[in-house]
């Protein structure tokens, strides 16, 4: 598989996205395309050693955070995240990783590969550790605003992604809302839930903030504004909880012993809750396949976040994604013939 690796995005700088990229060549069937500045990119090929084992195609722009999307995808044309879905669309690579803006790299994503049929609102998905498995959040950014119909897209490709990367043949999808109950929520989850019971889904109703982290679902389906407060909410819940623990364990001797006999734990939860374990968040919904990293991506995320979009080439998850979508045209046939109530779709 052919994946091209936007190296210039990352907080953490170039060399840290081409030692993830030796990780990946050296334990995966992969071949790596990385794009982005040659000065930067040259000395860390040779001290990884894998000049010889990747592909390199050299860009003159950035794009930055603080660039607004639209306009960096059209001005800045030989930037790493336009390159690298430029291939894309030409076939020369079948997916690309990256670690950059994401609004960039959605706009890229929308420019160069369009939308699946049938896909209104293509988003990004995100796995969370549970206390059962892992669980996928859709969407966790890309659209703030959205209709029933979307939500029940993000349901949708959401069990594809869970299905394939999980082997989870009929995922649990679970609706995020403030209750248990179909009729809690705002018009907008009220109108979805209408949607999803009609959708062929394995859909068990609504599910509220705490059983995130249970187990008892596999896919959580919400709008891309509280995707995101969930992801970045998440994310600080679990920085706050180590940074308490490691003051709590230097207060004393009796906690310092009680670390060190207790370290392997403390590691193995680490691991459980460290999002590099899990790479990056596919966008789904295109013409093509991407996975956005986190912007303080390490190596082990990038080497996870190219095995991400490894597996979701050869598992063919567009696909999986069409097929799954055409067992819910009933659902949206009840709204095309206004079963739901006016003002919700």
């Amino acid at each position: 598989m052919r994946i091209a690796l936007d190296a210039m995005g990352s907080d953490r700088g170039p060399a840290e996205m081409v030692a993830g990229a030796a990780m990946a060549v050296r334990e995966a069937d992969v071949k790596i395309t990385i794009v982005g500045g040659e000065e930067q990119i040259r000395p860390a090929l040779k001290r990884e050693g894998i000049e010889g084992l990747v592909e390199f195609v050299p860009t003159s722009q950035v794009v930055t955070m603080h660039d607004s999307p639209i306009d960096a995808v059209r001005k800045k044309k030989d930037s790493s995240i336009v390159v690298a879905f430029e291939l894309l669309k030409k076939n020369a690579v079948d997916a690309v990783v990256s670690p950059g803006n994401s609004g960039a790299v959605m706009a890229a994503a929308v420019k160069f590969l369009g939308r699946l049929k049938d896909i209104a609102r293509p988003g990004i998905a995100s796995v969370f550790p549970t206390l059962k498995g892992p669980v996928v959040v859709m969407d966790v950014g890309a659209n703030v605003d959205c209709r029933p119909k979307h939500l029940l897209q993000f349901g949708v490709m959401a069990s594809a992604f869970s299905r394939i990367m999980f082997n989870i043949e009929k995922p649990r999808v679970g609706l995020l809302s403030i209750g248990e109950e179909g009729g809690k929520g705002n018009a907008l989850v009220k109108g979805a839930h209408l949607l999803f019971q009609n959708s062929g889904l394995n859909y068990i109703g609504n599910v509220e903030g705490r059983d995130t982290f249970v187990g008892d679902v596999d896919v959580i389906v919400c709008d891309g504004f509280v995707g995101n407060v969930c992801l970045k909410l998440s994310e600080g819940l679990a920085e706050a909880v180590f940074s308490m623990l490691r003051e709590e364990i230097g207060k004393t001797l009796k906690a310092k012993l009680g670390y060190i006999l207790a370290k392997d734990a403390f590691a193995n939860f680490k691991r459980r809750v460290d999002y590099a374990e899990y790479g990056g968040a596919p966008l789904l919904g295109f013409n093509g396949t991407g996975v956005i990293c986190h912007g303080r991506s390490n190596k082990l995320a990038i080497k996870n976040a190219i095995l991400v979009a490894d597996g979701l080439v050869k598992h063919n998850v567009n696909e999986h994604i069409l097929e799954i979508l055409e067992n819910a045209k009933p659902a949206l046939a009840d709204l095309e013939d206004n079963h739901i109530p006016a003002g919700v779709a």
